[in-house]
Parts: C-alpha cells; structure tokens; sequence
C-alpha cells in the first residue's frame, strides 16, 4: 500500500490521554504503516473560495509519557491534496461542528473523511439512535414542559440530558420523589434553545453501560463501563469503570439492525452505547474505546481501521 498523506483535525495535542484516547492509538497505527501524519484544529481550517485549506504541522507520535508527539514546521496546504482527513475533534456538536462538516463536504470523497461529513452532520448520536424506537428505552426529544411532566408522570424515574452534549456532563437521573424537575429545566433553557432527551432511567446500568465499536457497520469489540459509586453515569470521563465484556444475543440483534445502516452512511468507526436491552446512543462524531479493548481482548481495532481505510484509498 502507498503511503499515505492523513491529516487529522482533532483537539490540541495537549489535551491527549496516551493511554486512553482513541485518535492517538489510530495516529500511532497510521504512523506504524508509514503513513504521514499531519495536525490541525479546526479554527486553523479555512474555506478560501473554493479551495479549502488548513494551517497545519507535521507530526509524530510516540507512547512516551510527557514527549508524545513532536511538530514540523507549521505550513499552510490545500486539504484536498491530502489522501485521508480523520474528523476526530470532540464534541460538543455545536454550529461550529456542524460548520466544520460544510467545509469538509468540498473534498470529501475525493480525499476521504472519515466520517463521512453529511453523515455526521445528519446522524448526532441522539438524534439517529431516535431512528430506531423498536431498540430503545422509551425515549422523549423535546423542550414542551407539559409533554416532559407527562413523561415523566408516566416513566417515574427519568434521565434528563442535553441532546449535544457529550462525555456525561449535564446528566442528571430526576427521581420520583426528586422536586427539581423543574428547576433543572429553568437552568437547561436559560442556557440553550435546544431540546433535551429525556429517557425512562434503566436500573441496568448499574452493571454497566456497554460501548460497542463498528467498524464499517460490523461489531467488532466492546467494553463495559460501571458508574463510580453514587453516580448514574458510566462514561469514562466522568469516572466510568472499564472493564472487559462479551456480546450478549440481544446486542448482536441491535448490532444487525443499525450496522447496515451505519455502512451506507459512511459511518465507518462507530461506537454504540447499550444498558440491559436497550440501545441509548449511537456516537458518530469520535468515538472512543478502542485503546481499552485492546488491553482487554488483545484486538487492535485501529488496524482493522485502517485496512478499511487503506481499502477505500485503493
């Protein structure tokens, strides 16, 4: 395989957790398969008429704590000259996100996006997952009072979250007996205009809340997280506990039925979130998982990624 040009717009270099950040496991492999690697943010990335283009540095990346990665000079390219652009900056999915997808709709296919932009703009994770109610709890999208009291009356014990957040922040389990419903709505909707997702709380989830990983719509691994003691949230970043895990029959069931969807998207490294029976998000914008399942089973999922990716590239 030719190497590759591969740039990837993420969050600053800074901000990596080499032992936990799925971007950096897919530039170490890319890296390994002698592929070029180049960074940027998405405020250096301009469209200018109809070329787009990015400030950019080259890079390598190393697994050495303090002195991970090491920029080349800082140069100004045309992004369509580039083989592959990985869309790996974190949420949340604001209009600078969906902005973010616009411009790179201008070289995508020509050079690759993985994911495909449209797709990511059109498929937030709790928006698309609503495209499938046969497989969730009973869920609500909206910001009615009257219709969220209703849910509420209704389900009892409830999840209310913003719909674009991420990484568990402003998460809150409301239950029957909690007077601060309302309240929280005052604070959610003075902050946003948009709707929240409410959802019937799933006592599942103290044994964990499942990330499953797609890749090209196949499920190829999956790890458990645990919410810390006291918590209702399993995401790693607010203190989930990793922990090893198999694929139950209706998991597979859930994976048939969104994986062929995912693949005509485009979505090409996907990574669902599972609590008992129940799919609860289907996350487009940078999943994360892939360095945790490794230590796990031992499965490199970043290489399977880039066969795929090196495939399209033919």
């Amino acid at each position: 395989m030719p190497k590759l040009n591969v740039a990837v717009q993420m969050d600053p270099m800074t901000t990596v957790d080499i032992n936990a950040d799925s971007t950096f496991a897919l530039m170490l492999e890319a890296q390994a398969r002698g592929h070029v690697l180049w960074h940027y943010e998405v405020p250096q990335m301009w469209l200018d008429g109809a070329v787009l283009k990015a400030r950019v540095h080259p890079v390598r990346v190393q697994r050495v704590a303090g002195d991970f990665y090491r920029f080349g000079p800082l140069e100004t390219v045309d992004l369509s000259a580039m083989d592959v652009v990985l869309m790996r900056q974190d949420p949340p999915f604001d209009m600078g996100y969906i902005t973010a997808t616009h411009l790179l709709e201008h070289i995508h296919p020509k050079t690759l996006v993985v994911n495909n932009p449209a797709a990511v703009r059109n498929a937030p994770e709790k928006l698309l997952v609503a495209h499938f109610p046969q497989l969730m709890p009973p869920t609500m999208i909206g910001r009615d009072r009257e219709a969220i009291k209703e849910f509420r009356a209704l389900h009892r014990d409830i999840i209310v979250k913003p719909l674009f957040g991420n990484g568990g922040i402003g998460v809150f389990r409301v239950k029957p007996d909690d007077e601060n419903l309302g309240s929280l709505l005052d604070m959610f909707f003075a902050a946003s205009r948009e709707p929240l997702m409410i959802q019937r709380y799933e006592p599942a989830v103290r044994a964990g809340d499942k990330r499953i990983i797609l890749i090209d719509g196949a499920p190829l691994g999956a790890l458990n997280r645990v919410p810390a003691e006291g918590d209702s949230r399993s995401n790693m970043h607010a203190g989930g506990r990793p922990e090893p895990t198999k694929l139950t029959g209706r998991e597979l069931e859930i994976c048939a039925a969104i994986g062929p969807v995912l693949k005509e998207q485009g979505l090409l490294f996907t990574g669902i979130d599972v609590i008992g029976d129940y799919l609860t998000e289907i996350n487009v914008t940078s999943p994360t998982g892939l360095q945790q399942i490794e230590r796990f089973d031992g499965v490199n999922l970043a290489t399977v990624i880039w066969e795929k990716i090196e495939g399209m590239r033919g």
